[in-house]
């Protein structure tokens, strides 16, 4: 089903063209009373179809002139409304970019405290992992004194290494998060940059 513009539109053209049409069989009627005057040979017919054609030349003037300025109108409507259709988009775009380049700058502080985090957990587990070392060799040190308490110097031995153990592998699994999260950041922040770009080029 047709919209109200269009059907407005559609009926313009239907009056424009019945416009032009009356215009046209004026000049034609009055060519053929001017034609068929000169074939009487009638002086008085002649003057007479002579004026009428003079008349209905100037009312096919008229409706010509005022359809023109009519059409005139109606461009001038359109690139009106083409422009506020414009301007609409343009603020919509606008507000779009605004809020994309909220959500980008959003992430990516997110993503910087997410690494922050990290960092600070891994200086952390980096510390507990040379103190666990420390530990460790201290335990070494004190087996070789002393082999009385072997066994259970094997045991505190063992505890040291499971804890050293654990924390390489508590700094293996940081630094992997690590690398995730600076991947993300650089995607995240190259698709801003991008955007960024490409909004200055529609600007």
């Amino acid at each position: 089903m047709s919209s109200p513009q269009e059907r407005a539109v559609k009926a313009r053209r239907r009056q424009r063209s019945t416009r032009l049409t009356v215009a046209v069989a004026l000049l034609v009627v009055s060519a053929l009373l001017v034609g068929g005057a000169l074939l009487s040979g009638s002086s008085a017919l002649v003057a007479g179809a002579s004026v009428l054609a003079v008349v209905l030349g100037a009312a096919a003037t008229r409706i010509t002139h005022t359809e023109l300025a009519v059409s005139r109108r109606e461009a001038a409507r359109d690139r009106a409304e083409q422009a506020r259709a414009y301007r609409d988009l343009t603020v919509a775009r606008t507000a779009e970019h605004a809020a994309y380049v909220d959500t980008m700058t959003a992430r990516i502080h997110e993503h910087e405290t997410a690494i922050g985090d990290l960092e600070s957990a891994l200086g952390a587990a980096q510390k507990q992992a040379a103190e666990a070392t420390r530990k460790l060799n201290l335990e070494a040190r004190r087996a070789n004194a002393a082999e009385q308490d072997g066994r259970d110097l094997s045991k505190r031995l063992e505890d040291a290494e499971q804890r050293a153990a654990e924390a390489i592998v508590r700094v293996a699994e940081l630094e992997s998060e690590l690398d995730v999260v600076r991947a993300e950041l650089d995607v995240v922040t190259q698709a801003w940059r991008t955007a960024e770009a490409t909004a200055r080029r529609h600007a």
